[in-house]
């Protein structure tokens, strides 16, 4: 029986799931020609073959944390303390990396947005 939500046939979503196959284990387009991939990258596309960017990490700069974290957390979330915030992240599934550092957070700090959340995590990336 077919649903009315689906938008592909059965086959097709079989037959998409077979083309992207060896992406998916291995982590990186599997095509020898760039052209041929399903979708090439760009220079300005987000870091998402290494998994979620994780404050502390190499490529983790304000603008890719606050990606991350707009991914999980909405508007409605703010102002909330770093135990509030690090339980709606777990709440929402958002990586473990994400969720302890903010976790890693002064506990008392209240943080009225997605902004300073990310310049706090940023910020601590150098400390001891």
């Amino acid at each position: 029986m077919q649903r009315g939500s689906d938008r592909l046939s059965r086959h097709r979503d079989d037959e998409m799931k077979h083309e992207l196959q060896g992406l998916l284990r291995s982590g990186h387009p599997t095509r020898s020609e760039e052209w041929n991939d399903p979708e090439p990258t760009a220079d300005d596309d987000p870091q998402v073959w290494g998994g979620p960017v994780a404050p502390g990490s190499a490529g983790a700069s304000l603008e890719t944390v606050r990606l991350e974290l707009a991914r999980v957390l909405s508007r409605g979330s703010f102002p909330a303390t770093a135990g509030r915030l690090a339980r709606v992240l777990r709440r929402e599934n958002a990586p473990d990396v994400l969720v302890e550092a903010v976790e890693g957070l002064p506990p008392k700090e209240s943080y009225g947005g997605l902004q300073e959340l990310a310049r706090a995590l940023t910020a601590t990336e150098g400390a001891p």
